[in-house]
């Protein structure tokens, strides 16, 4: 598996980890390795490809399904979007052409605002 495409980088790891449930020393069941189950969900989330796509290495697809209902049905996903949102690295921020569109007459162009009130429009 190429673990430099991995998504979750050590210093966002290190913030997640404490809100996941299995963790050593909790009671039930530990997770066998909470951060390729996560790697495992945003892969399927990135691609948007089946479960039953998701590559062996990542674990047999059924556990890994399984275990994400759970997770969300339990609200683990949303404490997690919670940790992470709550202090934005900007990391891929980006605004451009293909985000923001702006006329091409409010590059200066002369006129200005030509609404018309209510009442001259009953008049035309």
């Amino acid at each position: 598996m190429n673990e430099e495409r991995f998504v979750l980088t050590d210093k966002v790891w290190v913030r997640l980890a404490p809100h996941l449930p299995g963790k050593q020393g909790e009671g039930g069941a530990t997770g066998k390795d909470n951060r390729l189950f996560l790697e495992a969900v945003l892969w399927r989330v990135r691609t948007g490809l089946p479960w039953r796509d998701l590559p062996a290495d990542f674990g047999n697809w059924n556990s890994v399904f399984r275990r994400s209902r759970r997770w969300a049905e339990g609200g683990v996903f949303e404490k997690i979007f919670k940790e992470i949102s709550c202090t934005p690295d900007f990391e891929y921020a980006m605004i451009d052409g293909t985000i923001v569109q702006a006329h091409q007459k409010a590059s200066g162009a002369r006129g200005g605002l030509r609404i018309k009130p209510l009442g001259a429009r009953a008049a035309d």
